[in-house]
């Protein structure tokens, strides 16, 4: 019988099937391999491995193979054989080298997506998401669930869509955001890290989350307040908010009535935005029919309070926005200028270490992200450690917002 057939004739005897399996493995490691130890033989098996090494007498169960010996035994790769009783040789060893760079991009990818650049706030998701591991060990299946959660996120501050409206929308299934979902709670793991509210698995917590986001929001509860601000156009609105303006108040506005504005414009091209009212009533105190176009979004912006400065930035308006300098206010001002476009003011780290100056105490900043305007910013507030409120900086706030 010539070597070939020899080594065909070993590669399919059963009673070797044991040696090639242990042999294949070890091959399948990717690392150089010399010897190769069967485990207990059975004593069919010691028979079998002594007929193919021409042994004189049974090896030990449990002993090891030289790959040399194997070899000249068979007269022929021990690799080819191997492959022929079990299927090809793998590599272990290029194996773990690829998934784990695979994970690193995946990883990589997230954290640098444009999203999560413009609102620093998810770098926290991302790491979450990062030490929760791969959906089933798949890089594609978790690329492909995190794709769908960015695509939801774009899509939001929703316009006061329900929430089967805003999955059909986007992800063309109308179901596809509902409580059970994997998708669902990698999204609100977002929208938690982005308000700063911890995720109550509830289902009142959920809610909260996706009203916040504009998602199932009644049309008349959803409010924005505005002082100053006049805009040209047909309908109610623009009389109302010249009346209101004229007689020196605030108005508030529904998103019920903001669906209704076509094509508003507004007078003037600066509107200053502010996150809390008591700035409005000090605008309206000192500045009296003279107080500049002012709109305030009363903390985390409401479904009306997005619309309202999306619509007054598509007409042309500049946005200028100020909050609190704490961990909510930066926030909110990274949501503001990533959805609506608008534009930091007074809200730099020299900013910052001036107010501080002025009056170094006040509340704790609280849990600080970074900001993409101003790389020092976040920094500087987690070393000082204190918040600086809007209520403190009035006087200069209205310096700069007056006619």
């Amino acid at each position: 019988m010539s070597t070939t057939a020899a080594a065909q004739v070993a590669a399919r005897d059963p009673r070797l099937l044991s040696l090639w399996r242990a042999v294949h493995d070890r091959l399948s490691s990717g690392q150089s391999v010399t010897r190769v130890k069967v485990g207990a033989w059975t004593e069919t098996e010691r028979e079998a491995i002594a007929d193919l090494l021409g042994l004189d007498r049974l090896p030990v169960s449990g002993a090891s193979l030289t790959v040399a010996a194997l070899e000249r035994a068979l007269g022929a790769g021990l690799r080819s054989v191997v492959e022929t009783a079990v299927g090809p040789v793998g590599d272990r060893r290029s194996s773990r080298a690829a998934a784990l760079a695979d994970r690193a991009a995946l990883w990589s990818w997230l954290g640098e997506h444009p999203l999560v650049a413009a609102e620093p706030a998810l770098q926290d998701w991302v790491d979450q998401l990062h030490r929760a591991g791969l959906v089933a060990g798949s890089v594609p299946q978790t690329r492909s669930l995190l794709e769908q959660a960015l695509a939801v996120l774009a899509a939001l501050p929703a316009d006061g869509v329900g929430l089967p409206v805003l999955a059909d929308k986007v992800l063309h299934d109308p179901h596809a955001l509902d409580d059970a979902r994997r998708l669902t709670g990698v999204v609100l793991q977002a929208l938690a890290c982005l308000t700063g509210v911890a995720l109550d698995h509830g289902s009142d917590g959920r809610r909260r989350l996706w009203q916040q986001a504009g998602v199932e929001t009644d049309a008349l509860s959803s409010t924005v307040l505005v002082a100053g601000l006049r805009l040209r156009g047909p309908g109610p609105v623009p009389l109302a908010l010249g009346a209101w303006v004229d007689a020196g108040e605030a108005a508030v506005l529904t998103l019920s009535q903001l669906r209704a504005l076509t094509a508003p414009s507004p007078v003037g091209g600066v509107v200053h935005v502010v996150e809390n009212p008591s700035v409005m009533a000090a605008a309206l105190a000192r500045f009296d029919l003279d107080c500049p176009p002012l709109v305030c979004v009363s903390g985390w912006p409401s479904a009306a309070g997005v619309l309202l400065l999306r619509l007054l930035r598509v007409a042309g308006a500049g946005l200028r926005y100020h909050g609190d300098l704490d961990g909510d206010g930066l926030r909110i001002a990274a949501h503001l200028v990533a959805r609506v476009g608008a534009q930091p003011w007074r809200m730099t780290a020299a900013d910052y270490l001036a107010a501080l100056e002025r009056r170094p105490g006040g509340p704790p900043a609280g849990r600080v992200s970074d900001v993409p305007w101003d790389s020092a910013l976040g920094p500087a507030m987690r070393a000082g450690g204190i918040a600086v409120t809007e209520e403190s900086v009035l006087d200069e706030l209205l310096d700069d917002i007056g006619p």
